[in-house]
């Protein structure tokens, strides 16, 4: 959930195993993504994408949809 403004309103807490993690990881530094965070969100929306929920989880951009930089030219 986001507001209007587009801050992260809900906290996720999620276990992963190690190998999960290695995976994560790996994926992460070869996409250069800048948080384990951003790479989590960048996955979660091409999974969503993926299986037809075009929502938000459907949206291509920049570093911005990573929530590493809020700017408000990515709309």
């Amino acid at each position: 959930m986001t507001s209007e403004h587009g801050k992260r309103l809900t906290r996720l807490q999620i276990m992963v195993s190690d190998d999960e993690i290695q995976a994560l990881d790996d994926w992460r530094f070869s996409e250069r993504m800048p948080s384990r965070a951003a790479a989590i969100r960048e996955l979660l929306r091409r999974g969503l994408g993926a299986e037809g929920y075009n929502g938000e989880a459907g949206k291509q951009g920049n570093s911005g949809s990573f929530g590493v930089i809020n700017t408000n030219d990515d709309k």
